[in-house]
């Protein structure tokens, strides 16, 4: 962890179809509770929201089967720990039913300082020295290797 700020991450997804569409209700119906587990989980600090209390409304990709999540944690821990210990895992587990297959980065994680709210330009930028772009490589962590998250240039960022 980095003493003097917190830990933004930037997830993007292609939905198969029109989030009112019957296919996406179950995804759809529980975004309030999985939305609900982040805010209340340990190491949480902020998520990206549009009116309707996620961030499903903000389509700022030419893309517009593109959705958006945006989020910051104390550390990278406390971020692992929502993933793959709460219920977040299980609608993970499920994503394909929901999303096509994302070809190229679709994650993105890099530090700002403690107070600051990313937005989705700083998160989809390329010119940031810390960005970790991990896609796949994500799913390692689960398995309890732990590696240190590292930048472009090498520096261990965990």
């Amino acid at each position: 962890m980095d003493v003097n700020g917190h830990l933004a991450e930037l997830n993007i997804g292609r939905i198969r179809y029109p989030l009112d569409d019957p296919r996406m209700a179950e995804f759809v119906d529980n975004l309030a509770l999985v939305n609900g587990i982040a805010d209340r989980s340990p190491g949480f600090v902020w998520r990206l929201q549009d009116t309707g209390a996620d961030a499903t409304g903000i389509r700022p990709f030419d893309d517009p089967q593109i959705i958006v999540n945006v989020s910051v944690w104390e550390h990278v821990e406390a971020l692992e720990r929502y993933v793959w210990q709460t219920v977040h895992k299980r609608f993970y587990g499920r994503r394909h039913e929901w999303f096509d297959r994302f070809e190229g980065p679709y994650f993105v994680m890099w530090w700002v300082p403690v107070g600051h709210r990313p937005t989705i330009q700083e998160g989809s930028g390329t010119d940031r020295p810390a960005m970790l772009s991990v896609g796949r490589a994500s799913r390692r962590r689960k398995c309890g290797r732990r590696r240190g998250a590292r930048n472009g240039s090498g520096r261990e960022l965990t």
